[in-house]
């Protein structure tokens, strides 16, 4: 029986055997995890579907791909971060955890440019706090803008937010942005301690 030809835009299926070997469809040709790294890093799209039953087994291979590649190689994950997400299990927060997640790493790939020029193969952090610091601004203003949607779906409340006098807006913006600034300084302080 002939093989159905991949459409544009289809991606390419990969299949997971009970030996737990992977069968990329495409190149008839068994691949390993770094093998599925690479396509990701070359921008390919596959899904891994069971090679018995068709259940997509997608999410638990790249899931063991983070874990080798954080068990075999440098560290990219902070400990704290990984307590944080653990911890949003099964807390009312989970729900955003996903999209939350997912702009902020959108936002990390659209300036991973800059960053790269900004550090020009320097180590030295302090030439790229600038752009890191518009990062955090706009992983913030995803943040807030994630919370506001949340709020109104578990309210029940649709439609905009009732005005507040202007003074009130003006001072809440203050106070906004007084704490991200110091969040900011924190988080530089941080960052500067560690480059030492």
């Amino acid at each position: 029986m002939a093989r159905k030809k991949r459409e544009p835009g289809e991606p390419i299926v990969i299949k997971k055997y009970a030996n737990r070997r992977l069968y990329n469809t495409e190149t008839s040709s068994y691949v390993t995890l770094d093998h599925l790294a690479e396509m990701i890093k070359s921008g390919e799209e596959f899904i891994v579907l069971d090679a018995k039953g068709g259940d997509d087994l997608t999410r638990t291979v790249l899931t063991q791909i983070i874990f080798e590649k954080e068990t075999n190689e440098k560290n990219m994950l902070p400990l704290s971060f990984l307590r944080q997400l653990i911890s949003l299990y099964g807390d009312g927060l989970q729900v955003m955890v996903p999209t939350y997640l997912q702009s902020a790493m959108e936002v990390l790939t659209r300036n991973q440019d800059q960053i790269r020029k900004a550090c020009g193969g320097n180590t030295n952090t302090g030439s790229f706090m600038p752009i890191f610091e518009e990062i955090a601004r706009q992983n913030m203003a995803l943040f807030e803008e994630s919370m506001r949607v949340f709020t109104s779906r578990t309210t029940g409340k649709t439609g905009p937010a009732p005005t507040k006098p202007a003074a009130s807006r003006t001072a809440e913006k203050d106070e906004k942005i007084a704490a991200l600034q110091a969040q900011l300084a924190a988080l530089k302080e941080k960052v500067d301690a560690l480059s030492n």
